[in-house]
């Protein structure tokens, strides 16, 4: 068996403090490029919309840029870039965000901005008929006029889960976005949008006594509302195979996508991490076993992918989430065929192990991709600022890269010995007339 490999990342000096209306804030210094990074999460996302009005967290989000208490529509644009900064934001299962990166002298000007929509966004009549068109568009372009739009990301769920919180297309129904109100939107800000419901993160070059102070005069005075109680969305796995076939017009070719249930990401991520590295030896590059196996050797498939949590990142989700494996495949072989092979490699994995070198390889690839993705300082910022809100420890992100190390060759076999037919749900997606 391999050495198991010396997986380090940069530990990032963190302050954290919570003002008296209850925001959190993390302060991570970096002084060695003049940039900062600011993020704002609300612990509020797709999963948190009520029944009848689907799509609205993304909604809201799309009303935070429409102005706010002493800026006018656009303003919040025009100060960003004008200071050579860029900025958005995301919509995700269970949080949402807001970022900025600026150059260090316009640290300020930043926070003054997330403050300023966190006190007060400008919700009325006009933005929200505005922007309930965009979402609209949006969805147009990107699900119901695109190839494989909503595949699967918007169509596994309804077939895993049996709750409409984890269920629902959170892209959202044009009828329920049509019947949103000003009056909803004011409720769901009341509700969301209150400083102890949220984090905000700062990161790179600041000087944490100072940073701190000119949050206190921004943030500190927003009034104090209650966080909500977040929900348990918990739900039971399913105990037999579940299979839906849907007909799309605009595919040309057809696919097949299959989803499992994994242990709780934010609960038990002991238990996690061992398919976070599984989805890395089953797909991670042409030399996976997937790929291997489905497209070099049987030709089955056209493409295949295998990833965690059906937004493709394994760390900013909470339970219950799922792996997924997906693939693109020849009108010539069946969807069937395809999970098939899957079922007789993942099978081969239970009985044979891994073979020499190969969980030290994916092991290195996943801490290459984690470093990567947090040297840039929006990056690190985001990431900092998911793991304080989902796991109450920033911290984490220095230590995955070890606790990926910790994963054995049992732990992934074990991973793998989970992962059949009985305990999976299938969507199966054919060219023809949409139904």
């Amino acid at each position: 068996m391999a050495t198991a490999p010396t997986l380090r990342a940069p530990t990032y000096p963190l302050e954290r403090v919570t003002l008296g209306n209850g925001l959190r804030v993390i302060l991570a210094p970096d002084r060695t490029v003049p940039v900062v990074g600011i993020a704002v999460l609300y612990d509020v996302g797709l999963r948190s919309e009520p029944i009848g009005r689907t799509g609205f967290a993304h909604l809201f989000e799309h009303l935070m840029f429409q102005g706010s208490a002493n800026l006018e529509k656009l303003a919040h644009f025009r100060y960003v870039q004008s200071s050579g900064g860029t900025f958005n934001g995301s919509t995700h299962l269970d949080y949402t965000n807001y970022f900025e990166v600026l150059p260090s002298n316009a640290l300020e000007r930043g926070l003054f901005l997330e403050a300023d929509r966190m006190r007060a966004p400008v919700i009325n009549e006009e933005n929200l008929a505005n922007q309930i068109s965009v979402v609209k568009e949006e969805i147009r372009i990107n699900v119901l006029n695109r190839p494989y739009g909503g595949f699967p990301w918007l169509q596994l769920p309804e077939v895993l889960f049996d709750t409409f919180p984890n269920a629902h297309d959170g892209y959202g129904s044009f009828e329920d976005l049509e019947a949103a109100t000003v009056a909803d939107a004011w409720a769901f800000f009341d509700q969301y949008y209150a400083p102890a419901n949220a984090v905000l993160c700062v990161a790179g070059d600041l000087d944490p006594a100072e940073t701190l102070a000119l949050v206190e005069r921004h943030f500190g005075d927003i009034p104090a509302r209650p966080a909500p109680q977040r929900p348990d969305f918990g739900e039971p796995a399913p105990t037999g195979q579940r299979w839906h076939t849907r007909t799309d017009p605009l595919v040309p070719n057809p696919a097949v996508a299959a989803a499992w249930r994994v242990p709780d990401p934010v609960g038990d991520l002991t238990s996690y991490l061992p398919f976070v590295v599984l989805a890395e030896v089953l797909s991670d590059g042409d030399a996976a076993r997937l790929p291997q196996r489905l497209i070099q050797r049987d030709r089955v498939a056209i493409e295949v992918g295998c990833y965690l949590s059906f937004l493709g990142d394994p760390f900013d989700v909470r339970d219950p989430t799922a792996l997924l494996i997906q693939a693109h495949h020849p009108s010539g072989s069946s969807a069937a065929t395809v999970l098939s092979a899957a079922d007789a490699e993942l099978d081969r994995l239970t009985a044979d192990g891994l073979g020499p070198d190969e969980l030290a390889r994916v092991k290195v690839r996943i801490a290459t991709r984690l470093l990567r993705d947090v040297d840039p300082v929006l990056g690190r910022t985001l990431a900092l600022a998911t793991f304080e809100q989902q796991h109450g420890r920033a911290e984490l992100l220095a230590e995955l890269p070890s606790r990926i190390a910790a994963v054995t060759d049992d732990d992934v076999v074990a991973a793998a010995a989970t992962l059949v037919p009985e305990r999976r749900a299938v969507v199966e997606l054919v060219p023809g007339e949409r139904a």
